[in-house]
């Protein structure tokens, strides 16, 4: 059974940071691109910060750049999200999943898994 388990979220103050885990299992990490998206109160889901599989080259969305670093560690099946200078714009549940990487984007993969209960950051100013 395919699960993804993300961990890591809190309440912390603006310019806090905090570390997200993603630990996978049902199917080997190193196979594929994945990702963390987050959606905010009212606002969609949104992908933030990618990994290639094959080359660990990253896509980052432009409000984070500079500040979330995302990594991975496939003998531990699990991947991060480093999130530094946090603020009040970043609360949002942050979920990881499989994705698909082009044109200089990243998209969700369907075909593996459903979405996790992801994880909660919440930003005070």
């Amino acid at each position: 059974q395919v699960q993804l388990v993300e961990s890591g979220g809190g309440l912390v103050q603006f310019g806090g940071s905090l570390r997200l885990s993603c630990t996978v299992s049902g199917f080997r990490l190193a196979d594929y691109n994945m990702g963390w998206f987050r959606q905010a109160p009212g606002k969609e889901r949104e992908a933030i910060a990618c990994t290639r599989h094959d080359d660990n080259s990253t896509y980052y969305e432009d409000s984070v750049k500079g500040r979330f670093t995302i990594s991975r560690d496939n003998t531990k099946q699990t991947m991060y999200l480093q999130l530094n200078n946090l603020k009040t714009e970043d609360t949002a549940v942050y979920y990881c999943a499989t994705t698909l990487m082009y044109g200089g984007s990243c998209y969700r993969y369907w075909g593996l898994h459903t979405w996790g209960e992801g994880t909660r950051v919440t930003v005070s100013s």
